[in-house]
């Protein structure tokens, strides 16, 4: 049985955090940027980096050229990981300053602007 492709998605190396190489008949995850494999037992993926194997040469070239032969995709595309972290990083810093308004009184919000000399400035009397 195949992993989940829900799974495969989000899929990551847990040492560089980029996309995979999965290949179901051998029952691996593969990072061709680190060398590494890491084993699929009973349909887990074991994703821990002192339990991934590291490939020689020859292996790496082998299944290289089998994914290619075979259109293995990466697991997903780091161009679109990173869009999906900016849109991430972005929202936060919505929701915190939503939150930051939220909280703050009403009259204290506008302090940050900086009134023009003169204005908003009572007459003293002696």
């Amino acid at each position: 049985m195949a992993l989940d492709a829900k799974l495969l998605e989000i899929l990551a190396c847990p040492e560089d955090k980029g996309p995979l190489l999965y290949f179901t008949d051998e029952d691996a995850l593969y990072n061709p940027r680190l060398l590494r494999r890491y084993r699929v037992q009973d349909d887990i993926p074991i994703m821990l980096i002192d339990e991934a194997e590291t490939v020689d040469a020859a292996e790496h070239d082998r299944l290289m050229q089998k994914a290619a032969a075979e259109g293995i995709e990466p697991t997903f595309d780091e161009a679109e990981k990173v869009d999906a972290g900016e849109r991430d990083r972005l929202g936060k810093e919505t929701a915190a300053e939503r939150d930051r308004l939220v909280k703050e009184p009403a009259g204290e919000r506008d302090r940050s602007v900086e009134e023009p000399a003169g204005e908003g400035i009572e007459p003293t009397v002696s």
